[in-house]
């Protein structure tokens, strides 16, 4: 028997669990996750799944004496896995008349002795969506050639790649091929050139099937798309496309060139493809990126990442926001949080909010179950998962609990993010005054926080607020990516909580 995942795990028991151990968690697990319990919750459904697999494999002798000789013979390999480590904002609640809410930190690392084991640097097949269209015409096709040029170097004869280049069509200019004849590749990408308008639905479609050509469960299969312009009336065909590629394993990683593009648009398809979404406001930071992109992939330890998220039935999620190593807004996909790759040496951190239901009973009470799941590339089989059940105690009258140090930063530092964000959303509405008024006070956090540059920066579009009702398109953006990376959990903080 192929054993995927470890049914003691999924049950949260011991290995040397009796029958009536199995069979307590499993009917504890299932008057949280049920269907008929807790409908309308998908992560909460394939949750219930799984645990009624672990427990018809556990109370059954024959099974359960075979995954046991499996387990035991895992241990003495040589397999390595991520841990999951999640540390609620309060661990001691207060009864109250009305809702409350609770953060959950959840850090996702590699494990330490994964160093010792001799890696290799991750393959890659990859695949450069570009956009060819008139403005991308001059200065910026030239430096996006460079910047391809220079990723060819970067990679390794087993590596992979494709290039789709599109305007108001899509065109093959690279077919997936091995990165073994360099000169060749290099002189592919030398004659893309610009012309047409911008629909991002055909270039992203073509840019799948040629990723999907090479697809190999032990790489990285991964697309990079960049655009400078807006793509019309195909918007939610390309989200669409996202959910079904990273469904088949296939992660999209979006970067704005410029400023007239689609912010909102390009942050959700990458968040729902489990990739990152970038703004890089002039050509000359093209080749940066794709360096450091590519320097990323080949270092991933696990790829295909996901948390599933299954709240109590009383319980709802309300936020889901990576703190590092790329700050941006995350979107549940059927319960599920995509997170695209785990780094050897750096690791996901993601901050979740949940709202508690009004008068819970005092008593230590469960609030959601996280299963984190992902593909370890250099283990053999590759599936891993492990699973964090959050617990809390409600009291009359809890002891002071403040909440952890990162948490605390983390929060303090969406809140400037959440502001220019509100800011925006005023000015939507038309209200002018109250947006030029956020500003005003984004501008004074942030100089009190040394953040000078940003500060003015945020000044000077209150300013522009005020004389012609709208921010300028570098401006906005400006200031929500800049305010956004500020949101980055600090590594030195994490060590804090480590030694606590």
């Amino acid at each position: 028997m192929e054993l995927q995942f470890d049914p003691y795990s999924v049950l949260g028991i011991s290995a040397n669990a009796t029958n009536r151990d199995i069979k307590r968690a499993y009917r504890r697990l299932a008057r949280r996750l049920h269907p008929d319990v807790n409908p309308g919750n998908p992560a909460a459904a394939m949750q219930f799944q799984d645990i009624t697999w672990a427990y018809n494999i556990l109370t059954d002798p024959i099974g359960k004496t075979q995954v046991d000789r499996q387990i035991e013979e895992n241990r003495q390999g040589t397999n390595t896995y991520f841990s999951l480590r999640v540390t609620p904002s309060k661990r001691t609640i207060a009864v109250m008349p009305e809702e409350q809410m609770i953060y959950l930190l959840a850090e996702l690392h590699a494990a330490p002795q994964q160093e010792e084991v001799k890696r290799t640097l991750t393959k890659l097949n990859l695949t450069l969506v570009v956009d060819q269209s008139n403005s991308m015409n001059g200065s910026r096709m030239n430096r996006v050639k460079v910047a391809a040029q220079r990723l060819i170097d970067a990679l390794t004869p087993d590596d992979i790649l494709s290039i789709v280049g599109f305007n108001d069509r899509a065109s093959v200019v690279l077919p997936a091929t091995y990165a073994d004849d360099k000169p060749q590749l290099k002189a592919r990408v030398s004659i893309m050139a610009s012309s047409g308008g911008t629909e991002i639905y055909r270039g992203l479609e073509a840019g799948i099937q040629e990723n999907r050509k090479q697809f190999n469960p032990g790489m990285v299969n991964h697309i990079l798309l960049l655009t400078d312009g807006h793509t019309y009336g195909d918007q939610e065909r390309c989200l669409q496309l996202a959910r079904d590629a990273n469904n088949q394993g296939v992660s999209i990683s979006v970067i704005g060139l410029g400023h007239d593009w689609n912010d909102k648009f390009l942050d959700s398809l990458a968040a729902i493809a489990g990739g990152t979404s970038s703004y890089i406001d002039t050509p000359d930071k093209v080749v940066g990126f794709f360096n450091e992109h590519v320097r990323s992939l080949t270092d991933v330890f696990s790829e295909r990442l996901v948390l599933s998220v299954a709240p109590d039935p009383d319980v709802s999620i309300e936020m889901a926001f990576k703190l590092s190593p790329s700050p941006q807004s995350l979107e549940l996909v059927d319960g599920r949080i995509p997170l695209g790759s785990l780094e050897a040496k750096r690791s996901v951190s993601l901050l979740l909010q949940f709202q508690l239901p009004a008068n819970m009973p005092e008593g230590f009470r469960t609030v959601a179950r996280l299963v984190a799941m992902g593909d370890i590339m250099q283990n053999d089989p590759q599936a891993f998962q492990v699973v964090s059940d959050i617990s809390l105690e409600v009291a009359k009258n809890p002891h002071p609990d403040e909440p952890p140090q990162a948490i605390m930063d983390a929060l303090s530092k969406l809140t400037l993010y959440r502001m220019q964000e509100r800011a925006q959303h005023e000015l939507e509405a038309g209200n002018v005054d109250e947006a030029t008024r956020l500003l005003e006070h984004l501008a004074t956090r942030l100089l009190e926080r040394g953040h000078s540059a940003l500060a003015t920066t945020t000044l000077n579009e209150a300013s522009q607020l005020k004389r012609t009702r709208a921010l300028t398109d570098a401006g906005q953006k400006t200031l929500k990516y800049s305010t956004r990376a500020l949101v980055r959990l600090d590594e030195e903080i994490a060590s804090l909580m480590d030694e606590n």
